[in-house]
């Protein structure tokens, strides 16, 4: 009946008109706006008198069409207009005045037996209203927070990572216990045809080390796609398949061998340290796997955050007690997308977002209860710090600050980009909070153990 859209950000000179709220209960509650002839008439008059201007209608001179004609032909519906106008622009007012925190969008009640043809209209929007709720954040040691430590194993096995990239190759006549491989896999049932390179030390068990061991170039061989590889996400990569089909296949693949190398290890010398770190600041074993504790344990500190925001966000959802506008909301969904939503669909699409509003809320309360703010200068400012990362990748190490600032606007322009950059930064700051008003139980781990506990 309406075609309604909010718009909290417009704000215009309005005339008063009689709007009424009515609580239905602590969640819900209904608006009604009345609307008499005298809110609308001069705006559809003036309308009308700058049609008639512009009128050209067979028989008349243009601005000479009788205001009958006009008013018989467009009256109607430069009316309607208007009175959507003023509904959208009353409703925008009248949620700004009484400070209403709302869910969704008003929702405007179907009266069949609505009549445009009289003067006073009178229109009904049921509203879904925000919970009022606490937040207790005085739960000690109810989450766990991870401490990843970089094992002298992991060091040694990113020294030796480092000494292979960095290593001479060689080729082979035939494969070795420590040759990689480059070969062509096939199975035209399970449409394979791949060619990738692996290291025979890679493969799982004796039996498909030795079906490789000793083989030439141009052989093929037969191997089995069942526990191939120790690594078990490794089998994907190397036949081009989905992880899904990776995880169930097992079938019989045609290895045909391309090519054979080895790599001698480079060595731990002044030569490599000067290639790893340009800026000399590596000149010995000890100082090199220093460096790579550091670095492995940053990275981990960053998984480690991730975790504990994510632990914390279920945490405050599973402790964190209010009820919500259900039916309303429902109701809302069945209609806020470009594809109207059955009364299922609906309801399956709230069973799916009720968790991620719960949070949404609980979120605004904190940062309103304890004036944590975002400014756009601190959004630049991260922008310009993700731009500065991501350069560094690519060898601009000293990019001018004129070039991040252009860079930044750029970025900050298109809204998805400001959102995912803005929600990226309120998790920062909330984390920071997180971590200064909450006892968690800490937990040192290695990172292997980590991940098998957090991702079982």
């Amino acid at each position: 009946m309406i075609n309604f859209a909010l718009d909290f950000l417009r704000t215009r000179d309005l005339q008063e008109m009689n709007i009424t709220k009515e609580n239905v209960d602590a969640l819900n509650a209904v608006v009604k706006v009345d609307i008499v002839a005298d809110d609308y008439q001069e705006k559809v008059a003036k309308v009308l008198t700058d049609y008639r201007k512009k009128a050209d209608i067979p028989g008349f001179r243009k601005g000479h069409v009788p205001m009958g004609m006009i008013k018989k032909q467009y009256g109607q519906s430069v009316m309607i207009d208007e009175v959507n106008k003023l509904i959208q622009d009353s409703l925008n007012k009248f949620l700004t005045e009484e400070k209403l925190d709302i869910l969704g969008n008003p929702l405007p009640r179907i009266n069949e037996d609505f009549n445009w043809d009289v003067d006073t209209f009178t229109f009904e929007f049921e509203l879904g209203l925000a919970p009022e709720f606490k937040v207790d954040l005085s739960a000690k040691n109810k989450v766990k927070q991870y401490n990843i430590v970089a094992t002298d194993e992991l060091i040694d096995e990113e020294v030796k990572n480092i000494q292979t990239r960095y290593g001479k190759m060689s080729a082979l006549e035939t494969a070795t216990a420590d040759a990689n491989v480059t070969a062509t896999f096939v199975n035209e049932d399970a449409n394979i045809n791949k060619k990738s390179s692996f290291l025979v030390s890679d493969l799982k068990g004796k039996t498909n080390e030795k079906k490789v061991v000793g083989v030439a170039v141009r052989d093929v061989i037969e191997l089995s796609t069942k526990k191939l590889f120790q690594d078990e996400n490794k089998l994907q990569h190397i036949l081009g398949i989905d992880k899904e089909v990776a995880d169930s296949l097992d079938v019989k693949v045609t290895v045909t061998i391309e090519e054979i190398t080895k790599t001698d290890p480079a060595d731990l010398d002044k030569e490599l340290f000067d290639k790893l770190f340009t800026d000399g600041s590596v000149t010995t074993v000890t100082q090199l796997r220093e460096k790579i504790k550091e670095d492995a344990e940053k990275q981990f500190a960053q998984q480690g955050d991730q975790q504990l925001l994510n632990t914390v966000q279920e945490y405050l959802i599973e402790n964190t007690k209010f009820d919500l506008p259900a039916e309303f909301l429902k109701k809302w969904l069945a209609t806020a997308g470009e594809k109207e939503l059955t009364t299922e669909e609906a309801a399956a699409e709230y069973e799916k977002s009720e968790k991620g509003l719960r949070y949404q809320l609980i979120e605004s309360k904190i940062m309103k209860d304890n004036d944590i703010k975002l400014d756009y200068k601190e959004l630049v400012d991260y922008a310009k710090g993700f731009i500065r990362q991501q350069m560094a990748q690519f060898g601009n190490m000293n990019p001018e600050e004129k070039e991040l600032d252009d860079i930044a606007g750029r970025i900050l322009q298109n809204q998805d980009e400001a959102q995912k950059l803005q929600g990226q930064l309120i998790s920062q700051k909330l984390l920071a909070f997180f971590k200064e008003n909450m006892n968690f139980k800490t937990k040192e781990v290695t990172y292997e153990a980590f991940i098998k506990e957090v991702y079982k």
